[in-house]
């Protein structure tokens, strides 16, 4: 969705901050959650798709609707709010809760500054099939009880505009796109941008129907055909009318990338985060090239460069049920070392693995962890979702497999990122520690999230079978790469062929893999992809300081706890909270 830009990176990312050692004090948390229910309540009305998605309660049969009214509306009411809360913050004598209106303070902050400067930028445009498939599927889950899956009905009877006091979602959002296409001044969307969204329309189309018959809910069809006609008409009219005013430039207004930065936790100057990742990219390499000529002997291998060792590797394929059964495996590998090693505290539940549907394949593209509802009763579990095909777009006349994530030696890399000790182990954490609202919720980092996942791979590298380290060495060098690109393609440093190249000769990465991250970096989520550098790089700084000044008496196990504890907070937060918390 491109509407409320901050608050949707927060819940589409997947990603939120906690601090459980504070949850043993209920007045201030009692205190504090009446400020978050505000604002859940405010954002429910416009969104309420991600923020059920999440756990608030009674949202289950609303959907977001779409307009410049809606817009200025949403705006009015933000403002509203955010006075609210800053004459509560300074009036405050707790400084838990004083953090917590921070928390909220900044977003609503963040939500409106960003938010302006795409409405006075950039034309309106919605992929409205997305948009509905990603509401159905929320409720359409086997975590979802079975007594919420009903809802989606009323949802997609809402979607299609078939119950009084809804319009069509397809009419609210070509009215939108239309109020602003007399306005030369805004940019359209990215041309490739909207023909992905049109040639994968159809099998999102489809994937709502699987969901239904896969559910076993009564009545769907004739909604649906409705709603699937809606969608034609739609994607006939993206073509006629919004595809002549896309612009083939894929980079954002400066101040725009600049803002996107800043949500995502970026706190580095740019271009001294893009020197100090064209070194680390050059260090890495030459440590995959020593591991390479180890496993090229081990082997008997023709070539010991890195490159020809990992296409040897990659060609080690996992098919069909044997994915999931090695996967699970290699959980209780890694589950094993982090005790063995204290490593970290590992959680009581359960992480689950699934494949992804195929039209989930659309939406999701990478592997990635599922997160479950934080504001509910805690049942539901972390999954890592493994997409298997790229589905064709574009040039493409067939869907092709993305071969990264099933090769043996990835699948360790995979598992401790997206799971344990990596995002994961944050939301477990999250779950059982117990939170304010506020930091279960609204307070997101990018920055953080992804810097801990690539952290937890460095701490659980050397515990790795070596084909295992020579791959988790691949990943970091990704993220190096993402550091370098992102920045570089969006000030028109570095061409789409460069950063092609980078990632299939330099990062050997499969052909569909670069190209999806690609995207990431031009038009699915820019700036995101710098995070996980940024992260990395702090979150060494802080734990080497500690460790100086702790000497002997720093403890691996009690310092990563720490963090955890501390959530998703912003790398100058959590510096803070280790120097005067863990190493006073």
């Amino acid at each position: 969705m491109k509407r409320l830009p901050v608050l949707c990176s927060t819940v589409l990312a997947l990603a939120v901050l906690g601090s459980p050692a504070l949850h043993a004090e209920e007045d201030w948390v009692a205190r504090s959650d009446r400020n978050t229910d505000e604002v859940t309540e405010l954002f429910g009305r416009y969104v309420p798709e991600l923020i059920g998605q999440l756990g608030a309660e009674g949202l289950d049969e609303e959907v977001t609707r779409l307009g410049v009214e809606v817009d200025e509306r949403l705006a009015g009411e933000e403002r509203e709010l955010l006075a609210v809360l800053r004459e509560r913050r300074s009036g405050e004598a707790d400084a838990r809760v004083a953090q917590d209106l921070d928390i909220l303070i900044d977003l609503l902050d963040r939500e409106l500054r960003l938010d302006a400067a795409q409405r006075a930028a950039l034309l309106p445009y919605e992929d409205v099939t997305e948009t509905v498939f990603r509401g159905l599927r929320a409720l359409l889950d086997d975590q979802v009880p079975e007594e919420r899956r009903a809802a989606a009905l009323v949802r997609l009877r809402r979607y299609a505009g078939l119950e009084e006091g809804y319009a069509p979602l397809t009419e609210q959002a070509e009215a939108y796109t239309r109020s602003g296409l007399d306005d030369s001044a805004l940019l359209g969307p990215f041309r490739e941008e909207v023909e992905n969204d049109l040639d994968r329309g159809d099998r999102l189309v489809a994937g709502i129907a699987d969901l239904f018959r896969e559910y076993e809910l009564d009545g769907w069809e004739p909604a649906y055909e409705t709603l699937r006609g809606q969608l034609e008409a739609y994607a006939a009219f993206v073509r006629s009318t919004v595809l002549p005013r896309t612009r083939e430039d894929y980079r954002l207004p400066g101040e725009l990338y600049a803002l996107q930065l800043e949500d995502y936790g970026v706190d580095l100057d740019l271009d001294e985060l893009v020197r100090r990742a064209k070194v680390s990219f050059r260090e890495i390499q030459n440590e995959m090239q020593a591991l390479a000529r180890l496993l090229a002997e081990e082997r008997g291998l023709p070539s010991a460069d890195y490159r020809d060792v990992l296409r040897v590797l990659q060609g080690e394929q996992l098919v069909g049920e044997e994915i999931l059964t090695y996967y699970t495996d290699r959980i209780a590998d890694v589950e094993a070392i982090i005790e063995r090693e204290r490593i970290a505290t590992l959680p009581a539940r359960p992480l689950r693995l699934r494949i992804a549907s195929d039209a989930e394949s659309a939406v999701v593209q990478a592997a990635t962890i599922r997160w479950p509802q934080l504001l509910g009763d805690g049942a539901e579990v972390g999954e890592i979702i493994l997409p298997l095909v790229r589905p064709a777009t574009g040039d493409a006349e067939e869907d092709r497999g993305l071969t990264d994530f099933t090769s043996k030696a990835a699948a360790w890399s995979l598992v401790v990122h997206e799971g344990r000790p990596g995002h994961e182990l944050q939301m477990a954490s999250i779950l059982e520690g117990g939170i304010s609202k506020a930091r279960a919720f609204y307070a997101f980092n990018s920055t953080n999230v992804e810097g801990w996942a690539l952290y937890a791979e460095s701490e659980m590298k050397p515990y790795l079978p070596l084909d295992a380290q020579l791959v988790s060495l691949q990943h970091r060098l990704l993220r190096a790469a993402r550091a370098i690109l992102d920045p570089g393609l969006q000030r028109g440093e570095i061409t789409r062929e460069q950063a092609m190249r980078v990632l299939t000769e330099e990062v050997v990465f499969s052909q569909p893999m670069a190209e999806q991250e690609v995207e990431r970096y031009t038009s699915r989520s820019p700036g995101q992809a710098v995070s996980y550098f940024c992260g990395y790089s702090r979150l060494l700084e802080i734990r080497a300081d500690a460790e100086r000044i702790l000497g002997e008496r720093f403890d691996r196990r009690a310092f990563n706890d720490f963090v955890l504890s501390q959530g998703l907070v912003p790398p100058r937060l959590l510096r803070r909270a280790v120097m005067e918390e863990l190493v006073r």
